[in-house]
């Protein structure tokens, strides 16, 4: 049995898990800021727990296309009471940041991952991780948010995600950090045009390669507005069809909005994989 270290949590990946977002931001491209109040964001994370969330992903800075930076101080503000009270409701918890001093107050809260857009390259992030129990989430991203998607170029998508991801776990490691606590995550939309996303969504079995869990976050994301033409907030059926693709390719985690959807999608998943 596969076993992903997280904290004081072991989350079993002998089937696929369930992330479910939880963006406590006021200007998230999939909800328009809905949870920017810690009370709705913590009713909704109880809420997805619920409908079947294994693991809930808090962040307090938007990384879409073109979004502002926030500063570490706003961020904690955003998110601190939030992580918080799910921790003391005995919810696993991931914080999704790519700065230091947040994973170190996040980790000392109690959380069970980071997951970091960034990949732990931020001066002192892989120490600070290092030092816990936590499992983190290692991110390919080609730039910044601000900047990522104005003509990202690469020789060969595949390769190039998949030499950064090996790096940055062999970094990961020397630093400290046990293979048992390690996620990679490919980052589509980050960085990426709709042809680099699907070379990675059809080659996704190289990424698994690496011998770690891979999560995908593909839910929502505008690669599946240019396939289906819907809105962002009608993208409900072709995330579905484009995470169980990913698992069949061998993904272990899904990060995902719409969490009934996916659980559903799953039971059926599970019960063909002989889970039921």
């Amino acid at each position: 049995m596969s076993i992903l270290q997280a904290g004081r949590y072991q989350l079993d990946l002998s089937r696929p898990l369930i992330m479910g977002v939880v963006n406590v931001t006021p200007d998230s491209f999939s909800d328009g800021g809905r949870l920017a109040t810690s009370d709705a964001a913590v009713a909704h994370a109880l809420n997805l727990c619920d409908l079947g969330a294994d693991i809930v992903d808090i962040g307090g800075e938007s990384t879409r296309p073109g979004a502002l930076l926030v500063d570490q101080e706003e961020e904690w503000r955003r998110i601190s009471p939030v992580l918080k009270a799910l921790v003391a409701a005995d919810v696993p918890v991931s914080v999704d940041t790519n700065k230091p001093v947040i994973m170190r107050e996040a980790i000392e809260a109690g959380v069970a991952m980071i997951n970091d857009v960034g990949g732990l390259r931020a001066p002192g992030a892989a120490d600070i991780v290092a030092r816990g129990d936590t499992a983190v989430c290692l991110m390919h991203m080609q730039g910044q948010p601000q900047t990522m998607q104005k003509q990202p170029v690469y020789g060969d998508v595949v390769a190039e995600v998949r030499s950064f991801l090996a790096s940055r776990v062999d970094a990961c490691e020397k630093a400290g950090i046990k293979r048992d606590r390690i996620v990679v995550d490919p980052g589509f939309g980050f960085g990426k045009t709709l042809d680099h996303n699907l070379a990675l969504l059809r080659h996704l079995d190289r990424l698994v390669e690496l011998g770690v869990p891979v999560m995908v976050g593909i839910s929502r994301k505008t690669m599946l507005g240019a396939l289906t033409g819907r809105p962002v907030d009608q993208r409900e059926y072709a995330g579905v069809a484009a995470n169980l693709l990913a698992l069949a390719r061998g993904a272990s985690i899904v990060r995902v909005h719409d969490v009934a959807a996916m659980r559903d999608a799953l039971s059926i998943w599970n019960a063909v994989q002989g889970e039921h």
